[in-house]
């Protein structure tokens, strides 16, 4: 539909965002998809980030698309015949790929072809599907040993290959998400831990899956929720995400810590106003933290932020700052602190009191 992609375009360079266009391999053709694409290419321009041919194509023999015995050559050879196709119409446009569920091999095979994809892509989901008794707020906060390790592997990929990978779809829960998990304050403080793990294993960045999914309703997952009657609000992940994008862009500082065996992370970044943010997450449902920072940099302040909720399984009353993200009609997503926290600075040390089920941002200023 022209107009539909009209509209994406100008959203695009409203927003400023780029785009990753999925197309067809399950069921369509290389004419198809190549007619497709032209028709994004022409109303993106040049906010269109890279064409993908496929999605989880690694799932394809369990999913009735192809045989039991589908591999990646055989999708890297249906790869070939769509870009192929494609290369006719657009003869440089860039592809990015695999986006496979779960084989990460498939990252690195794509990453060696000879179509020097853009980027590297791959999904991943903590929990699901939600009918599963093990999906549940402790299994989503307690350590991922299986996530750390694709991390690792999807960061040497990358650094070998030397092309940039995202996860481009992903959430707490595959299957649009677990009401009592994914739209609860425990899904901020898992968000919040992910995305800082994410950029400490260099990723460049993440799609994190919301609206409308296959089963014809909104996900409990979204970061910002339509209730599909014209009103939108902020769910505990969005609070998560809007914490990031204030105390986790910047260049990432190393940290020495000295934490014992509790469900507890920290992470530095310095940004561009020579600000270091120190983020503190306990994700502990029943004990406190009491913290100590020191650097070798004198500071002249510190002062905190947290992020707070009466309970991991409140859906309302998600605090950033003392203050919610307004859902107010024409003020949808205004956000301010309703002030800092000024930290005691002892013996050379900043103590901060973390309470169980929490998040404290500490911005040190020189």
């Amino acid at each position: 539909n022209k107009a539909v992609l009209a509209d994406l375009g100008r959203f695009l360079n409203a927003t400023g965002w780029k785009l990753i266009w999925g197309l067809n391999l399950g069921t369509s053709t290389p004419q198809e998809a190549a007619e497709e694409a032209a028709a994004v290419a022409e109303a993106t321009g040049d906010d269109l980030l890279a064409l993908q041919i496929g999605n989880e194509p690694d799932l394809y023999s369990h999913n009735g698309l192809r045989s039991r015995n589908y591999a990646y050559s055989d999708y890297w050879r249906e790869f070939q015949r769509f870009a192929q196709a494609i290369r006719k119409r657009l003869p440089a446009v860039p592809f990015a790929g695999p986006d496979a569920a779960t084989q990460t091999s498939w990252a690195e095979e794509f990453a060696s072809g000879p179509e020097r994809p853009v980027l590297l892509t791959r999904h991943y989901y903590a929990e699901g599907p939600p009918s599963s008794p093990a999906a549940t707020i402790e299994n989503l906060l307690k350590p991922n040993v299986r996530y750390e390790e694709i991390l690792r592997q999807l960061q040497q990929i990358s650094r070998s290959a030397r092309i940039p990978y995202r996860i481009v779809e992903t959430n707490s829960c595959f299957g649009g998400g677990k009401p009592g998990i994914s739209d609860t304050f425990a899904s901020a403080l898992w968000g919040l831990d992910y995305c800082f793990s994410l950029a400490a294993h260099e990723a460049a960045g993440i799609n994190l899956e919301n609206g409308i999914n296959q089963f014809g309703r909104v996900s409990c997952y979204s970061p910002i929720y339509n209730d599909e009657q014209g009103m939108y609000s902020a769910r505990p992940l969005y609070y998560a995400m809007r914490a990031f994008s204030m105390t986790g862009v910047g260049r990432r500082l190393a940290l020495e810590s000295e934490i014992s065996a509790i469900n507890f992370k920290a992470y530095a970044v310095r940004d561009d106003r020579d600000r270091t943010w120190v983020t503190l997450i306990n994700k502990e449902q029943g004990q406190a933290v009491e913290a100590a920072i020191s650097s070798s940099r004198a500071f002249a302040s510190a002062n905190a932020i947290r992020l707070m909720a009466p309970s991991l399984s409140s859906t309302s009353g998600v605090t950033l700052g003392g203050a919610t993200v307004s859902n107010q009609r024409g003020k949808e997503g205004d956000w301010r602190a309703a002030g800092h926290e000024r930290l005691r600075v002892k013996r050379g040390k900043i103590e901060v009191h973390v309470p169980a089920s929490s998040a404290a941002f500490v911005e040190l200023a020189q």
